[in-house]
């Protein structure tokens, strides 16, 4: 399967790809990422994420201020997170 998405790894570099945005839209009730015909609502979660998803920073550094910001284990995060981003690299919103 040649298309298949990359794993991610702790050095991946994840940012949302050219045309994708998460913007704030009262009218959907909080943040969404807006992709070409397309719209996705974030959960508060989803959002803090994607906020950090610029691609300077590193998937390692991503899992490690997220731990520290929300007191949280890090393995747990890095599952979490890792997940969220699998998945939308498969749906082609984010690059890894």
């Amino acid at each position: 399967m040649s298309d298949a998405t990359p794993a991610i790894s702790p050095e991946s570099r994840p940012r949302l790809p050219r045309g994708v945005r998460l913007v704030h839209n009262e009218a959907h009730g909080g943040w969404v990422l807006l992709a070409p015909e397309r719209i996705f609502k974030a959960d508060p979660t989803a959002t803090e994420i994607l906020k950090r998803c610029t691609g300077e920073a590193t998937l390692g550094s991503i899992v490690d201020d997220l731990a520290k910001s929300y007191t949280a284990p890090r393995e747990r995060i890095l599952a979490d997170v890792s997940g969220l981003l699998q998945g939308l690299a498969e749906k082609k919103l984010l690059e890894l």
